[in-house]
């Protein structure tokens, strides 16, 4: 690959011509009855999905799609969008991926924002276009995508000859991935081709990710890493739009007749597959790695999904859409710092990989112009997540007041504010503390989410809890709301009242959690729409806010 040449789909075509005859793609056949448990797979060998890009790439560059053009993709996850993906890399456009689920007034907003050239999409996607067509006006390729793809197109046409890829460079735009507004409104974050490419060899290379290996990503855009990585995908048999709602049958059945070897998947996820596999006595041999990621993973969720591994390794990496990997951890360093004694020290989440840099600075809600050694804070103090390296974006697309709020300039580089505070200790670990827009202020004393939830968590029939601030915000009161496990919900005042004291006598033995005395139930928590894991812990404060009626003892 020419040093000043980058471009994704070079990898896929070096996979075509070294292992033309490997599976590079298995998908389960859409329409298979609900009732199978063991999906039927339609495959693409490297070769096969090379010569379909290839024509996707002639057919849509047909239609007009040119270098540069941004291409909205709204196509089920599968064969199809993985075909198209490569098909956008090689012309040179720039594919904009959005969650499904992130509600229609923030779609449409990003819509706006992006100022899209092209869409590709099943046809849903069109006739809604068509309803909010003020958004799409400025659309001037329309491609309709139904389940059968564009094989049938292909062939009839005859194009099955190599297309030339777009030479785009490393500092190129290659995609355009909104956020999930977990805690704000979502917005586009800027890869360039480069930064794909870092990405690619930081995760294969600390990871020791081999060619042949067998993956099953949980999360769709981790698939187009997989042909780089030499890896065959399985796709699973889930609706990506709500991952909490898997059938863990269904992914422990597809892990185990594939034998799978690398996974993604959010805690949500993996949450259910372990209840299922201990239930069930199931264990998973042919797994080398997984990770999970999303949103905080809990020590007791790491031990239990290790527990399922007889010869691999849970990892949870740590990092967000704007900079991805920054740090990982293992389950078993994970336990030896969970056996240190530091409950309610934060989560600790490993050490910054090669090539990427973390600071701590003081904690601010302002803009920062440039980073002064006044502003870095020491090891083992509490401040603001900054981070820098190979694969951190450089900006949110068209939002100059968003990208100036996140950046901090460093002479000629740039540092990337995480939006997570934390603290590095004397080993150079990094300690996750929270969130700095959900972090509760009261007067001279700050809680940190995670710092306080983890000691509630501890109570065996807390699923899990959540920190909020009650009144202003400088002087909020802090409180707790508890979503307990399902069957051990309070069913009436007096089992409230036990459940309560028992919360509250473990808050009291933690210098951290001490001062807090108000506490909510709540039965399901509202989370993310990409992970289902993310505590939106906001919207609970807004409502606990209106009620204003803690439970009292």
């Amino acid at each position: 690959m020419q040093d000043d040449v980058i471009n994704i789909a070079l990898y896929l075509r070096a996979q075509a011509n070294k292992n033309p005859h490997t599976c590079a793609l298995m998908a389960p056949i859409e329409g298979t009855f609900s009732f199978l448990t063991r999906p039927v797979y339609i495959r693409k060998t490297f070769a096969e999905l090379e010569e379909e890009s290839n024509g996707v790439a002639h057919i849509l560059q047909r239609k007009g799609i040119k270098r540069g053009n941004r291409v909205l993709l709204m196509v089920r996850p599968g064969i199809n969008l993985i075909v198209i993906a490569f098909a956008l890399f090689k012309i040179g456009a720039v594919p904009v991926i959005m969650d499904p689920g992130m509600g229609v007034k923030n779609f449409l907003s990003c819509i706006q924002k992006t100022n899209i050239d092209a869409l590709i999409g099943v046809p849903l996607a069109h006739r809604l276009s068509r309803i909010f067509f003020p958004y799409f006006k400025n659309v001037h390729t329309r491609v309709v995508v139904r389940s059968g793809g564009f094989s049938r197109e292909i062939k009839k046409r005859g194009l099955f000859r190599d297309f030339p890829l777009a030479q785009t460079k490393r500092n190129e735009l290659a995609a355009i991935l909104y956020t999930s507004g977990s805690t704000g409104a979502p917005k586009g974050v800027c890869y360039e081709h480069g930064m794909f490419d870092s990405q690619i060899r930081m995760i294969r290379d600390f990871y020791g990710i081999q060619p042949g290996e067998v993956d099953m990503p949980m999360l769709p855009i981790f698939a187009l890493f997989n042909p780089a990585l030499g890896m065959t995908t399985v796709i699973p048999k889930m609706n990506p739009s709500k991952p909490a709602q898997v059938k863990p049958e269904l992914i422990v059945q597809s892990i185990l007749d594939n034998n799978i070897t690398n996974t993604f998947g959010s805690p949500a996820i993996w949450h259910k597959i372990t209840e299922y596999c201990a239930k069930n006595e199931i264990k998973l041999p042919s797994i080398r790695r997984i990770l999970m990621a999303g949103a905080p993973v809990s020590d007791a969720l790491m031990e239990r999904t290790q527990d399922l591994l007889p010869g691999g390794v849970v990892y949870s990496p740590y990092g967000a859409t704007e900079a991805l990997p920054v740090t990982s951890i293992e389950a078993v360093a994970r336990k030896l710092a969970k056996r240190q004694g530091l409950v309610g020290k934060g989560t600790c989440v490993g050490k910054a990989l090669p090539g990427m840099e973390i600071r701590i600075i003081r904690v601010s809600d302002d803009l920062i112009q440039g980073l002064s050694d006044d502003l870095i804070l020491p090891k083992g103090e509490v401040g603001e997540i900054i981070v820098r390296g190979p694969t951190v974006t450089r900006e949110y697309y068209h939002l100059a007041q968003e990208t100036a709020f996140a950046k901090i300039k460093d002479g000629q580089t740039f540092w990337h504010r995480m939006g997570d505070i934390g603290y590095l200790d004397k080993n150079d670990n990094l300690w996750f503390c929270g969130r700095r827009v959900e972090r509760v202020v009261n007067g001279d004393k700050t809680y940190y989410t995670d710092c306080c939830e983890s000691i509630f968590n501890q109570h065996e029939h807390v699923y899990r809890s959540a920190l909020i601030g009650l009144g202003p915000s400088e002087q909020a009161t802090p409180a707790i709301v508890i979503e307990p496990h399902p069957q051990f919900y309070p069913q009436n005042r007096e089992e409230e009242t036990a459940f309560k004291r028992a919360l509250l006598d473990l808050a009291k033995q933690n210098e951290v959690t001490q001062d807090i005395d108000q506490l909510f139930f709540y039965k399901s928590f509202p989370v993310d729409v990409r992970h289902n894991a993310k505590i939106h812990r906001l919207t609970l404060a807004h409502h606990f806010n209106k009620k204003l009626k803690p439970i009292n003892v």
